[in-house]
């Protein structure tokens, strides 16, 4: 929903050339800004582009009725204000439009002023219904509403960055080993802004393919290319008004960065397959584990993107440089897992939360949190101590920090061969334990028996 500092947009839409002429003369002068079609399908392709702060919609036209033109306009946005104009004569029709989703109905011949009085009775319950979502997610304390958790400097001087930044509707870069929260930080940014309401949207870069990565971002035609069976939108279209979150940036093509940069610049895209440009007012977040800066001197990423996406950048801290938050971060991973797991457990020891204050921690929070899920669920009392931790690196208190740097295959094959030892060889539940199918543990056995 748009401010007051600028008109509310009303799409009107009815076959009647008269009826629009009479509404557009009727806005001049007020607090409406009014684009009016007479075919419902250019209406459509109007508010796929530009979107509308109310939509008013006749129910009989050529081409597309308005009971189908409410309907594809809820697949695209459910809170837009629907306002539905009907004969007498069709009144059924008027209601079966409110049980798919219309807003109101106001009934031919109408009155001018009775319809606009409708209108922005509707916007104003979206504005309110808005605020209300607003004014709960104030009501959760600071730590909730960031995601964040912890209190050390080093995290105290994040949070006063995300602060900052939230309201101001710039890119930002988030730089930071893996497992440190980066998302977490994008998260934080999205809800502490003015679009918190509108979409939020996580695309993992390293995940896929530069065809499949231009396909989810951008969408594509139908029959654009083989297996195209249907339009698809993309993910910058379903971000229009939110926050698009670019993570492993650092990941992506040539090809793939100028595309990206195009987008920032004009704030438009194509479908795959088309020529037509698609407006899309959306925040742009990236995040990287690598140096930015390092990947341009060496010519692997794009300067001009670079200094695009760098208007802001935040640099979350490694758990090693927060080791003060490890107590409050292990306590509420405990909980977590407690409670998901049904375990009786309560946390860990003095000693042992001290000790674990001591380790590096080179997979951060990450790392922690599953440490602190292995532990709950195989656990056989209410308080945690070190030697029970279930890692060949653990069977005293001190090896935990004295590793012997196996390789991640020699590590990840003891963990199996511990869970499946407490588990008594039950591999269903070694599974589940260790967060895998059944079958990709049987694969696992078998590529380890065959070495």
């Amino acid at each position: 929903m748009k401010k007051n500092i600028s008109p509310y947009s009303l799409l009107f839409v009815d076959d009647d050339p008269k009826a629009g002429d009479i509404l557009k003369r009727f806005c001049d002068g007020t607090n409406y800004s009014c684009q009016t079609y007479r075919n419902p399908v250019e209406a459509l392709d109007y508010f796929k582009t530009h979107g509308a702060d109310a939509i008013v919609s006749d129910l009989r036209m050529p081409d597309m009725d308005g009971i189908e033109l409410l309907s594809r306009i809820r697949d695209l946005d459910t809170d837009v204000p629907i306002i539905i104009v009907t004969a007498y004569s069709s009144l059924e029709d008027a209601i079966e439009a409110l049980r798919k989703g219309a807003t109101d109905f106001v009934k031919k011949p109408f009155d001018m002023e009775e319809l606009m009085l409708t209108v922005a009775n509707a916007i104003e319950r979206v504005r309110l219904n808005q605020e209300n979502r607003l004014l709960r997610r104030s009501l959760k304390s600071e730590t909730q509403e960031l995601g964040l958790i912890g209190s050390s400097k080093a995290l105290e001087h994040t949070y006063a960055l995300i602060q900052r930044v939230a309201d101001v509707n710039c890119n930002v870069i988030i730089q930071g080993e893996s497992g440190t929260g980066k998302e977490l930080a994008a998260r934080a940014i999205h809800n502490l802004s003015h679009n918190a309401d509108n979409p939020f949207i996580v695309v993992d870069c390293g995940a896929l393919t530069d065809t499949l990565l231009e396909s989810e971002l951008f969408g594509h035609e139908k029959g654009s290319f083989t297996g195209a069976s249907t339009m698809k939108r993309g993910l910058f279209e379903v971000a229009r008004g939110g926050t698009i979150f670019l993570d492993e940036i650092g990941n992506i093509s040539d090809a793939m960065q100028v595309r990206l940069l195009r987008v920032l610049q004009e704030r438009q895209i194509s479908r795959v397959g088309s020529t037509r440009t698609i407006d899309v007012d959306i925040r742009c977040l990236v995040a990287t584990n690598e140096d930015l800066k390092n990947m341009v001197d060496e010519g692997r990423f794009r300067h001009d993107l670079y200094h695009r996406l760098n208007v802001i950048s935040i640099t979350m801290p490694p758990l090693r440089e927060r080791q003060d938050d490890i107590p409050v971060l292990l306590q509420h991973f405990i909980n977590h897992f407690a409670k998901k797991y049904d375990r009786n457990v309560k946390g860990f020891d003095t000693e042992s939360v001290l000790l674990l204050q001591k380790y590096d921690w080179p997979g951060n929070v990450r790392e922690l949190k599953n440490l602190a899920e292995r532990h709950v669920i195989l656990a056989n009392e209410e308080v945690i101590h070190i030697d029970e931790i279930p890692d060949d690196n653990a069977n005293s208190k001190e090896s935990l920090f004295q590793h012997d740097f196996p390789t991640l295959e020699v590590l990840e094959w003891r963990y199996i061969q511990r869970v499946l030892e407490h588990c008594s060889d039950n591999r269903k539940k070694a599974a589940e334990v260790l967060g895998i199918d059944k079958s990709t543990l049987w694969r696992k056995i078998q590529n380890h028996s065959k070495e």
